[in-house]
């Protein structure tokens, strides 16, 4: 039904993307992907594989980076849509702020400036929390779409800070130029569920210190969670629903889990392979005295204490969005764990 239908994934090798990816393969349509590499299409090939795809011939690539103009026109040519997935990769934490900022802002203006001259219909834009709740002062009021978090926030990080800041120049760019291109962004929260390659996702890492006893105690952590099938799910239907022109969505299944409850849930539900998961909470002041001289400490600092009290009302009534539990999401993050033997059983 869908098959004169080609729609562009950004980022193609990348945690959401693939499940993206292979989701829009399953309902017929004709996917193009782009990589930063030609090596990085036997890995799509082999997600695809490793998932049953039944038939990868309607898919095709195009080797195209963020950072640069090359070969975004001749990604774009001929795409109804865009699901603009990828973000610039740091294999460490640049020394400036603004080495973070600039690509995921140039990358972001880069994509929506060829989707418009191409012709594209509508891009759907994978933003972030980051760029919605981290200045929500007020606890006894829920967090919702219309919040944006300050770029200026004492504390953020410089990846909290390049997605607000990115996803802002996205929709500065729908008004001031994008003519008749259309814009939805997605904003999801920490994104568990199944991994379809052995790559480790930020969710992923995080659950594997769990599991595996790195983490002798654990910190004050509350997260909001979405399973990526469902937020691959979301994407596709803010694609082809014309009342998501020009929206934000907020994606969590609903609620909030600690890593004392995920923790809580892993020996009750998967007891033989939780043999090394901590029950002890850290003290929030023992992480920032740790976080002075430990880099996993600093990296996890930032998230400890952040009010993630957030709504998915507005994508389950605008768009009949149905997500799974928080605890599917998370036991099927532990068994992709298992099944690619980061975590022995």
């Amino acid at each position: 039904m869908n098959h004169h239908k080609l729609v562009l994934v950004t980022g193609g090798n990348g945690y959401v993307a693939i499940h993206c990816i292979w989701q829009l393969l399953q309902e017929g349509y004709a996917v193009r992907t782009t990589i930063r590499s030609e090596k990085r299409k036997a890995e799509v090939t082999g997600m695809l594989k490793a998932a049953r795809v039944a038939d990868s011939s309607r898919l095709s690539f195009v080797i195209a980076d963020l950072v640069r103009d090359a070969q975004w026109n001749e990604a774009m040519a001929g795409c109804t849509y865009v699901l603009h997935v990828a973000s610039p990769i740091f294999l460490e934490l640049p020394e400036s702020e603004e080495e973070m900022i600039r690509p995921a802002v140039d990358g972001t203006l880069r994509v929506l400036k060829a989707a418009r001259d191409a012709g594209v219909k509508r891009v759907v834009m994978t933003s972030n929390f980051g760029a919605v709740g981290y200045s929500h002062k007020n606890r006894n009021t829920v967090i919702t779409e219309e919040s944006w978090t300050d770029p200026n926030e004492k504390g953020l990080s410089a990846y909290n800070k390049s997605k607000v800041l990115a996803e802002k120049a996205a929709w500065n760019f729908i008004r001031q130029e994008g003519g008749p291109l259309e814009l939805t962004a997605i904003n999801p929260m920490a994104i568990f569920g199944p991994s379809l390659g052995p790559a480790l996702s930020a969710a992923h890492s995080l659950l594997q210190k769990v599991m595996d006893g790195s983490m002798k105690a654990l910190p004050d952590i509350r997260m909001g969670i979405v399973d990526v099938r469902d937020l691959a799910d979301l994407h596709i239907s803010a694609m082809i629903t014309p009342a998501a022109a020009g929206q934000r969505f907020l994606a969590l299944s609903g609620g909030t889990m600690s890593l004392l409850e995920i923790a809580a849930l892993l020996k009750r539900k998967m007891p033989q392979a939780a043999g090394k998961v901590s029950a002890r909470s850290l003290p929030t002041w023992l992480l920032k005295a740790s976080a002075l001289f430990n880099k996993q400490a600093k990296s996890i600092l930032p998230l400890v204490g952040i009010y993630r009290n957030a709504s998915n009302e507005k994508a389950r009534k605008l768009l009949g969005w149905a997500p799974g539990s928080n605890e599917e999401a998370v036991l099927a993050t532990a068994e992709s764990l298992i099944s690619f033997g980061h975590i022995k059983p």
